[in-house]
């Protein structure tokens, strides 16, 4: 016998706050109104039941599986759940193969979800497709991480991509409110919070509505219950709280992104959002090799010839940090990271090494001139090696006047031009 038609299971009333409260329709789901708004795409092809195989990418408790369950429970299709972080190419072959049973006996389709879609190799994301091809399923698959770099192009090319933001404070807090009132699912009004409470949680929780339900919940738990009802304090939210979770996984976006906002921080001289980015990175564990590396690079990158110090400073932070360790290491880096913000920035060595290298692309296989080769030996000598070299310390100001340095081919092109701050503008 083929097993019955799965719906979508709801949280039992023992289970945590944050899973019962989970919403069950469209009218209940808050936040992402630029997807699922009123009018809003994917809102419209889940009421026309015309919803193709989809990739939702965002942070965690921006509503990723809980907008997957609606859209099955909303068109009637069976949901299949599978987590990439434990499933293997057996577990997904099984879910195909079930999925065209189903739809042979019974006519009803199929949602295949698959959490941490991106933790799956390319040879198990080759296995969903020919069905996702052929319509056995429809996908749904949930991301932390950019899709265009862990998704393969041709699933991705069969999916369409719905990208999904961090909560902002009112969508928290209609949350937060909904799962105080809430008679069944949420605390039912069994605990009230106080205002400044309320904005500690919604702050703590950083945009993740299932880490706004968890605080709540603790919270609850902690503050001092008179005659059956508890007022939530601000006090008993930080003890929940403790230290908000930062958004940041090493090897992840977040890594990528935040190194990014830190470097275009320093090199557009804003000294305390490097200092910001800086400290997001480092207080969130990344690794302080790995941020000093990236500010050697701005040294010579952004900084360049107009503070030729700067690359100096640089190494020496690098060595600092080698030598200290965290989180001692942080004060060498926070002051080189404001004396790199703060310098005159230039980029002309880095133009100037650009053109010099479409050159050497252009013109690759050309010989050294003869005239700068080293005459080593007789039958060197005799073939003309160093012929007419021009020794530089035999000329006035020890520059020779008329001497090739280059290729023919290449001889005259300029390729540095001296910056107008710091340290260049004086060469001008």
């Amino acid at each position: 016998m083929f097993e019955q038609p799965r719906r979508v299971e709801h949280a039992p009333a023992d289970a945590p706050l944050a899973a019962r409260m989970r919403p069950r329709t469209l009218d209940e789901f808050v936040g992402q109104t630029g997807i699922v708004g009123p009018g809003a795409p994917l809102r419209l092809l889940i009421e026309r039941d015309e919803v193709p195989s989809i990739i939702l990418w965002g942070p965690p408790g921006a509503g990723k599986t809980t907008l997957a369950s609606i859209i099955a429970e909303r068109t009637d299709r069976h949901f299949e759940r599978i987590s990439a972080v434990s499933a293997g190419v057996a577990e997904l072959r099984k879910a195909a193969a079930d999925a065209r049973e189903r739809r042979r006996l019974s006519g009803r389709r199929t949602i295949l979800f698959i959490d941490e879609i991106h933790r799956f190799s390319r040879s198990q994301q080759d296995v969903i497709l020919p069905h996702v091809e052929d319509g056995t399923v429809s996908l749904i698959g949930a991301t932390t991480e950019n899709p265009s770099f862990y998704v393969v192009a041709p699933l991705l090319s069969r999916a369409r991509v719905f990208r999904l933001e961090l909560l902002d404070h009112d969508a928290l807090a209609e949350i937060v409110d909904r799962a105080l009132a809430e008679p069944e699912r949420g605390l039912g009004a069994r605990a009230t919070i106080e205002e400044s409470a309320r904005d500690t949680l919604i702050e703590a929780a950083a945009g993740d509505a299932r880490s706004a339900l968890n605080i709540l919940e603790l919270a609850a738990g902690l503050a001092p219950d008179a005659e059956g009802h508890r007022v939530i304090t601000r006090e008993s939210v930080e003890a929940a709280a403790q230290q908000r979770t930062l958004l940041y996984d090493r090897q992840g976006d977040a890594h990528y992104d935040t190194v990014s906002a830190f470097i275009k921080s320093m090199r557009g001289s804003d000294v305390d959002a490097a200092l910001y980015w800086l400290a997001r990175m480092l207080e969130a564990g990344e690794d302080p090799l790995f941020v000093v590396r990236r500010m050697v690079i701005l040294a010579a990158e952004d900084v360049g010839l107009a503070d030729p110090q700067a690359l100096t400073l640089a190494m020496a932070c690098q060595q600092a940090v080698h030598f200290l360790g965290m989180p001692e290491a942080a004060l060498p880096m926070a002051e080189t990271v404001v004396y790199l913000a703060r310098a005159a920035k230039s980029n002309s060595a880095y133009a100037a090494y650009n053109l010099a290298k479409a050159d050497v692309e252009r013109t690759r296989n050309e010989p050294v001139p003869l005239h700068l080769r080293n005459a080593v030996t007789g039958l060197m000598r005799g073939m003309g090696y160093g012929a007419g070299y021009q020794y530089a310390h035999d000329f006035e100001g020890h520059v020779p006047p008329d001497q090739a340095h280059r290729p023919p081919s290449a001889e005259g092109h300029r390729y540095y031009v001296a910056g107008t701050l710091g340290d260049e503008a004086r060469e001008r």
